[in-house]
């Protein structure tokens, strides 16, 4: 009985590792290029500024078509009761009739003080501020993804070194615990071990937090589940050794103005209200179209049509006294004849034609105009503005991101100085502390000490990498680890 539980035992036992390890094969990892490209792909911010394009292409489409002629047709039909007056004459019938007309009309404008063409460059060109937005936005979150990705490998770092943390105190607390029951130690180092395993606790969960909040954030940039599980590529850092530290902020200036999406985004801006004055200005000058149409009717009250017969004979109308001879009309005589009228026939009959030119001449419209080229011209002057504070705030941005870069750097450096110092510091009094030549209040400040610069020297390395990784960015290149 005993075997057949232990068989049992260790066949689920084998059940359980299977399912874990199948657990953690079915983790996916990711690196920061699939990051990138699945944010890129799938991120519904890009998708509404890729919207944005197609609404813009489709205004330059119809701005195009407006230089088409335009064509339209209608028809009317219907029943007309009680008096009306009878045509050509002074008197009054009570009746009902049937009328019905058509017509088609088409009309092309030939001059509109430039307006059409003016419009389709302006089109064209917001078509290309909805695209430069589409970048920004792409660039934006590219940068904010590197960050989050950058994030989770400090937090994942500071995880592990919060488990070493948790796992020293641990053992100092047994090591207290055995103390004071052989009356080595007091309460209070045993009290003061306990309080440092509850710390180390707390440092734990405080970075699993954070680590669990940066992963999430990651998934929302790329749409994903929350609660997929996925898994980070842990780049080897020790093998970034092309990270520059040393820019001249100037040069980056430069290159920054050129191919940062928000300096283009602005100058586009600043072009398409430019154009806008020009579309303005067009209601100053006349409109002139060619127009054309055709058009016919039919009415039920005209049953009858009244057409000519020209008699082939010539008509006597007298005779010459004395010789009979008869006297005949000098053309052949024509005859009225009248007979039903069909409505095909009436549509023929009544077919009619026009073709004309129209001028529109604007004189005065309540200084419309005017207004309209006004605030064309303001707006133009606060696109300026715009574009030159956008300059300014990139100049500032990057300065600031050259002098962050140098300073962290320099923590870096300096934090890696003080935990190695800290380090030996913990080995020496680690050391002192198991043969009783230090107490615990001594050893526990020895730890902290350790704990604290090893946070210190990992979140500077990130830091060091990431403000590199942000002069990339504003260069215009591409961001990897």
């Amino acid at each position: 009985m005993t075997k057949f539980i232990i068989k049992k035992v260790s066949i689920l036992s084998v059940f359980c590792m299977t399912l874990i390890g199948f657990a953690a094969t079915a983790q996916e990892k990711i690196t920061l290029q699939m990051a990138v490209d699945r944010t890129l792909a799938n991120n519904l911010t890009i998708k509404q500024a890729q919207v944005n394009e197609v609404v813009g292409s489709v205004d330059l489409e119809q701005a195009k078509n407006n230089l088409l002629p335009s064509l339209n047709a209608s028809s009317s039909g219907g029943y007309n009761f009680g008096r009306s007056q009878v045509g050509g004459q002074l008197l009054y019938t009570t009746s009902t009739s049937f009328n019905a007309s058509g017509d088609a009309q088409m009309q092309v404008t030939l001059f509109q003080g430039g307006q059409l063409r003016n419009q389709i460059i302006q089109n064209r060109l917001a078509l290309d501020v909805n695209k430069g937005q589409t970048a920004k936005v792409k660039n934006d979150l590219i940068l904010s993804v590197v960050t989050t990705y950058l994030q989770i490998l400090t937090n994942q770092d500071l995880v592990v070194a919060a488990k070493q943390q948790l796992e020293l105190a641990n053992q100092t607390l047994d090591r207290s615990d055995i103390s004071f029951k052989v009356g080595n130690q007091t309460l209070a180092d045993l009290s003061q071990a306990k309080a440092q395993v509850s710390t180390a606790t707390l440092s734990l969960t405080t970075a699993q937090n954070q680590l669990d909040l940066s992963m999430l954030i990651l998934k929302q940039y790329m749409e994903m589940n929350p609660y997929t599980p996925i898994e980070i590529e842990r780049p080897d850092i020790s093998k970034l050794t092309d990270i520059k530290t040393l820019y001249d902020a100037n040069e980056v200036v430069r290159t920054a103005l050129t191919v940062n999406p928000d300096i283009r985004l602005a100058e586009l801006q600043q072009k398409t209200y430019q154009q806008a004055i020009k579309v303005a200005k067009g209601y100053y000058y006349p409109t002139v179209s060619l127009y054309g149409g055709l058009g016919s009717n039919y009415s039920n009250k005209i049953v009858s049509k009244t057409t000519s017969f020209t008699d082939p004979d010539y008509e006597v109308i007298g005779r010459v006294a004395g010789t009979s001879t008869n006297v005949l009309t000098l053309d052949k005589v024509s005859h009225p004849i009248s007979g039903p009228y069909s409505a095909f026939d009436q549509i023929r009959d009544n077919f009619n034609q026009n073709i004309g030119l129209n001028i529109q001449i604007p004189i005065f419209n309540k200084f419309n105009t005017r207004t309209t080229v006004r605030k064309a011209e303001l707006n133009l002057q606060s696109a300026q503005l715009n574009t030159q504070i956008a300059k300014n705030n990139l100049s500032k941005t990057i300065i600031q991101a050259v002098l962050d870069l140098q300073a962290a750097d320099k923590q870096y450096q300096s934090a890696t100085q003080t935990f190695e110092a800290n380090k030996e510091a913990l080995n020496v009094t680690k050391q002192r502390y198991d043969v009783g030549l230090v107490n615990s209040l001594d050893y526990n400040t020895a730890v902290t000490n350790y704990n604290k610069s090893q946070n210190d020297m990992i979140a500077a390395k990130y830091t060091v990498i990431f403000r590199s990784k942000i002069i990339d960015y504003y260069l215009g290149n591409t961001i990897t680890l």
